[in-house]
């Protein structure tokens, strides 16, 4: 049976995510991970779709992403990850061998104000949150450092072209700790592809994007049993 098209709407920001398969790394070496940069920056030069942050990590990666057109976004990450499942296996010579993601990808929409910041916060922390560096931006394979040196490509980061600005003291702010209820509202949307956002957004979001169930419950509550 053919998959079912993912509703993708124009002009609302996605949190993208993809992980190996079989909880494998994706990334063995800083080539690896250049190689998945330079694919991004084509994968943009081919249908630009902002990219307004990411993060490599070694066996995931998040993208926070700005399709202008309906359609856009899943055309980019075909290209995408079909174009980096193809070149990792021609490098490792596994050609033949299985997939290289756990399926397709995961996403959310998210409300372009401080819900945008929140979510490109949770993207640029994860390292820090995973003890793979002291500081976000010591990781070489995000957002966050590619801007801390300067000059990023232009296919690789949205610079510009953002829908709210950042905040003067965002190097300080993805450093400190999210508050446990920020990380698990983003969890949760990473779960079930909930929108992210005020309440009326997100039941708004949902409804025209076909996402409703999103909003349900996660565990049904348990029926009751009638009295003998």
């Amino acid at each position: 049976m053919p998959r079912k098209i993912r509703v993708a709407a124009g002009g609302v920001v996605y949190h993208v995510l993809n992980r190996a398969v079989g909880r494998a790394d994706l990334f063995h070496k800083p080539s690896d991970y250049a190689a998945f940069e330079k694919i991004l920056a084509q994968s943009n030069e081919r249908l630009a779709v902002p990219v307004l942050a990411y993060c490599l990590m070694p066996n995931h990666w998040h993208l926070v992403l700005w399709p202008r057109k309906d359609g856009d976004l899943s055309k980019f990450m075909r290209w995408l990850t079909v174009t980096h499942a193809q070149r990792h296996h021609a490098h490792y010579k596994a050609v033949g061998t299985g997939p290289v993601y756990q399926g397709r990808f995961k996403s959310f929409p998210v409300q372009d104000d401080r819900h945008l910041l929140i979510v490109c916060r949770y993207v640029e922390r994860n390292p820090l949150r995973a003890n793979l560096v002291s500081r976000a931006e010591a990781w070489m394979w995000s957002s966050l450092h590619q801007r801390r040196m300067g000059h990023p490509s232009p296919f690789l980061l949205a610079e510009e072209d953002w829908p709210l600005q950042r905040p003067a003291d965002w190097l300080q702010w993805v450093n400190r700790p999210q508050t446990a209820k920020e990380e698990a509202a983003v969890v949760q949307s990473i779960r079930r592809g909930r929108p992210f956002g005020e309440d009326a957004w997100q039941r708004q979001t949902a409804r025209r994007l076909s996402l409703l169930a999103s909003l349900n419950p996660t565990h049904r509550a348990p029926r009751k049993t009638k009295k003998s």
